[in-house]
């Protein structure tokens, strides 16, 4: 037998988790652009192997950043969550995918949790309490 969530307890778990990984995105963007640099942050990138530094450094940075604050507001989440999963993906297949699951060790726990977060965001947008919401863009979350 399937139960039907409350449309208003679907809609608070989605700004909870929205807000909760936006935070996390912000605060890892933040870091590449202005506590490392931004060149830094492409010379570690060039250290861990990963394809296209320099290129790539400016993609996480700007894609964390920027989507983690559009998930906060709610706005765009369908794209903001695609391009962050394409993200965490990146950064599972060129830096952590060797080293295990536990972050204490390099592991992609984090960037698994991320990822799956963000793909299920993009699949279901942002719920009723966001701009998309306040803007009437149906997904599936807010359908109802």
């Amino acid at each position: 037998m399937s139960r039907r969530i409350p449309s208003p307890t679907v809609d608070v778990a989605l700004l909870v988790a929205r807000v909760a990984i936006g935070v996390v995105f912000i605060a890892h963007g933040w870091q590449k652009l202005h506590t490392n640099g931004l060149t830094a942050t492409g010379h570690a990138f060039k250290a861990m192997g990963v394809p296209a530094p320099t290129l790539s450094a400016y993609y996480a940075t700007f894609v964390e950043l920027g989507g983690g604050i559009l998930l906060i507001l709610g706005l765009l989440t369908p794209i903001a969550g695609a391009l962050l999963f394409l993200d965490m993906v990146g950064a599972f297949l060129t830096v952590h995918v060797d080293k295990g699951l536990f972050v204490d060790k390099g592991g992609y726990e984090l960037v698994l949790t991320l990822a799956a977060v963000t793909l299920a965001l993009a699949a279901v947008g942002a719920g009723r309490i966001s701009v998309d919401g306040l803007f009437g863009r149906r997904t599936p979350a807010n359908a109802a």
